[in-house]
């Protein structure tokens, strides 16, 4: 199993920066990909970023080009770099694990983007 602990949330005015980071702990070398959701109220969870054991990326086109998702391997620790954010942005981001094929997720912090 996996615990997730998700830190760097916060307000923001627009155009702004945060960094989110995810601590991992547990059987983590068996996490075949980890990164990050957000849900915005009255919204489905949706994918953000992702990166995979072999270190590839992925990105939701909402944050292409303002968005980098890096790993740390030996701290055990993703991070989530987000740049010139929007009002959109707004929502509690949670950061997840896929480990044998389950999700793991930890419990969200909140990102608040003011206009």
């Amino acid at each position: 199993q996996v615990q997730l602990v998700e830190s760097g949330g916060g307000l923001v005015q627009a155009g702004g920066s945060l960094r989110l980071s995810c601590a991992a702990s547990g059987s983590t070398s068996s996490i075949s990909a980890i990164g990050w959701f957000r849900q915005a109220p009255g919204k489905q969870r949706e994918l953000v970023a992702v990166i995979r054991r072999s270190g590839t990326t992925s990105y939701a086109d909402s944050v292409k080009g303002r968005f980098t998702i890096s790993g740390d391997n030996a701290k055990n620790t993703v991070s989530l770099q987000m740049g010139t954010l929007k009002p959109e942005d707004t929502a509690v981001y949670y950061c997840y694990a896929n480990w044998a094929s389950l999700n793991y997720w930890g419990r969200g912090t909140q990102v608040t983007v003011s206009s």
